[in-house]
């Protein structure tokens, strides 16, 4: 028995069911968002399983045999007391013990806390590269010749990073002088960075909205196109 064309249906059904929220809250949304929920917990169970636990921690800590031309791996037996410890946070629901759960918690935060310095500074930082570029051009070609030499600054990249850095100093301005100012200077730096904030905020919004209309119109292309014409074919 061909089951493709059942597992489309109840694909579809399940699309539609959650699609049916941009009308109003119904039954029918909360059955297929439930069964979403379900599906999703329990494929996350398997994915911090095999993707986590088991490759990062359980191969680790026994280590491998050579077979098949691989050289043998030493186990770290130290790995297995991180089991007990990442047992203590389910202490939480009980009254009597739920103390155990802090130290868990204590230890993911200090590591955590160390892990965000170094990836603030690797996100921010060439940020903050990029606002210091050089603003005045040492040639007087505009444009990028076919062969770049390292080192120059023509006049289409000193526009860029007059832009920029003007861009960096109108936001600062409104987030630093937020309240209010007599100067006319800051006053109109400041309205002009709220400007750019707010298309800034636009793009990213709209970015948004356009990821969204692509997994819409990816779901409406499998019910119209792959479903209804699978169904037809079916009905011949």
């Amino acid at each position: 028995m061909d089951y493709s064309l059942l597992k489309q249906f109840v694909a579809v059904t399940a699309t539609v069911g959650l699609y049916s929220v941009l009308y109003k809250e119904n039954k029918f949304y909360r059955f297929w968002e439930h069964v979403f929920l379900g599906l999703a917990s329990g494929w996350a169970l398997v994915i911090l399983w095999t993707d986590v636990l088991k490759s990062g921690w359980y191969e680790k800590m026994l280590g491998a045999s050579a077979a098949d031309g691989n050289t043998a791996v030493m186990g770290y037996w130290p790995y297995m007391f991180l089991l007990p410890i990442g047992l203590m946070a389910y202490t939480v629901f009980n009254k009597k013990h739920n103390w155990l759960s802090r130290i868990p918690i204590g230890i993911i935060l200090g590591l955590y806390s160390g892990q965000q310095f170094s990836a603030w500074m690797t996100y921010y930082g060439p940020l903050l590269n990029d606002s210091m570029k050089p603003i005045v051009p040492n040639t007087a070609e505009f444009f990028h010749p076919a062969t770049v030499v390292p080192g120059t600054v023509y006049v289409s990249d000193a526009l860029t990073n007059l832009i920029a850095l003007l861009t960096v100093i109108s936001v600062l301005t409104y987030f630093l002088f937020s309240f209010d100012v007599k100067s006319k200077v800051l006053h109109a730096t400041s309205t002009t960075g709220r400007w750019l904030l707010m298309i800034g905020f636009g793009a990213i919004f709209g970015s948004t909205v356009m990821m969204r209309f692509t997994l819409l119109i990816d779901r409406m292309y499998f019910i119209w196109i792959e479903f209804v014409k699978q169904g037809l074919l079916h009905m011949k």
